[in-house]
């Protein structure tokens, strides 16, 4: 015959204080430790990087060859204007939304895909805050690399065209504005990957809208038409294109520098709603 046993707390168990609730700033520094565990985040920031660069610094070649063959008046009006593009081209542009909406969705998606996110919501109930937290540290990180990635592709593109005389410095008419709206595109574009990620929670799906919105929408529209120019005016690459570029004298529907800017404002706060308000109690 066994004697009945209980269990009873141990003294050091009954008199531990209850946990501390979360605070936002540790909240920011386990979002920033997670960011930096997942490969797929390392590489992306890696190859956007990469291929941007390439990107410069093909299409800098190529306009320092047609510079080369010009007059003296064209390479004037080069010298004058064609720096500002050449510094950060269109191309340049589109590996940077795409390559920054990547990263976006895949801090969301990498939770969601593998069930870490019941983890992270069972730990710290506050799910809108958990959400706040990594939206912080994705545009801080996203900021950043649009930063690093628009002076290394104006410096790139200066580097090309010295060797034809035609390059230009930072204070160069132009060249500041065109620098701040391409580190713009980083931060912006991420938020929109991560709002659409929160919302769809499919890693496919969810990159082929991402491009879809970022990308082909700009690509194929023409802005012929009214209709076409006005949701050309509302889509992220064109307002990047109106805030670091002259408008071209005699543009059928002009738009303004403050429309523009209001377009990538209002892109980011619904972004940043979708993916802070997205995360239901299901996901507990």
């Amino acid at each position: 015959m066994t004697s009945p046993t209980t269990s009873k707390p141990t003294p050091a168990a009954a008199e531990r204080p209850p946990e501390p609730k979360a605070r936002f700033s540790d909240l920011l520094a386990a979002e920033w430790i997670k960011l930096w565990s997942l490969r797929s985040v390392r590489w992306a920031f890696a190859g956007t990087a990469a291929v941007l660069l390439t990107v410069t610094v093909v299409g800098a070649l190529a306009d320092a060859r047609h510079y080369a063959g010009e007059d003296e008046k064209a390479k004037a009006y080069f010298r004058a204007f064609g720096t500002v593009s050449s510094s950060f081209n269109s191309g340049a542009a589109t590996a940077l939304i795409v390559g920054a909406g990547a990263i976006g969705a895949i801090t969301v998606l990498g939770e969601y895909t593998t069930g870490m996110i019941r983890t992270t919501f069972t730990a710290v109930p506050a799910r809108r805050s958990v959400m706040a937290a990594k939206v912080a540290v994705v545009v801080a990180t996203t900021t950043a690399l649009g930063v690093v990635v628009a002076l290394l592709s104006f410096g790139a593109a200066q580097a090309v065209l010295s060797g034809q005389d035609a390059a230009v410095g930072l204070g160069h008419t132009g060249i500041p504005r065109l620098l701040v709206a391409s580190a713009l595109l980083a931060p912006v574009s991420a938020l929109v990957g991560m709002g659409l990620a929160a919302l769809i929670r499919n890693s496919v799906l969810t990159i082929v809208v991402t491009i879809a919105l970022l990308f082909v929408i700009p690509s194929v529209l023409n802005g012929r038409s009214h209709l076409q120019a006005s949701i050309l005016h509302m889509t992220i690459l064109q307002a990047w294109h109106r805030i670091g570029h002259d408008i071209a004298t005699g543009e059928q529907w002009p738009w303004t520098v403050g429309g523009a800017c209001t377009v990538l404002a209002v892109w980011s706060l619904a972004a940043a709603a979708l993916a802070v308000l997205g995360p239901s109690h299901r996901d507990q």
